[in-house]
């Protein structure tokens, strides 16, 4: 893992949780019930979230963080997107089931970041 792959990877995250928020908030908001948008919101603060702290490690890069980073890159690829997904399948009369297991994988994948930024910073 290098600097400029977590500094990119956090800045397409940034990027996408502005775009995919506004798109949330204002296109979809006609299509989804209160319980859907939230759940798309949650998507995308979990998304944005992270794209900030990929961008904290990054601007402070130390490879012993690389781990974390990958746990922190998969993990909210398979949350937020899972999310999304679910949300957008199920707004359109096609809800894909099999996203359901993978969002808490994505959510144990973020933790698994976070213990291991926390065992870093131990060591």
């Amino acid at each position: 893992m290098t600097q400029q792959i977590v500094l990119a990877t956090a800045s397409i995250f940034g990027a996408l949780s502005i775009v995919l928020g506004a798109f949330g908030a204002h296109a979809l908001k006609k299509k989804l019930t209160s319980e859907q948008l939230a759940s798309f919101e949650t998507g995308v603060k979990y998304q944005m979230y992270h794209g900030i702290v990929l961008l904290v490690l990054g601007f402070n890069f130390n490879p012993n963080f690389s781990n974390a980073v990958l746990f922190f890159i998969i993990g909210t690829i398979l949350f937020s997107f899972s999310i999304y997904g679910l949300v957008l399948s199920d707004a359109f009369g096609k809800k894909m089931k099999f996203l359901g297991p993978i969002t808490p994988i994505g959510g144990l994948c973020l933790l698994v970041g976070w213990v291991l930024v926390l065992l870093n910073c131990l060591a």
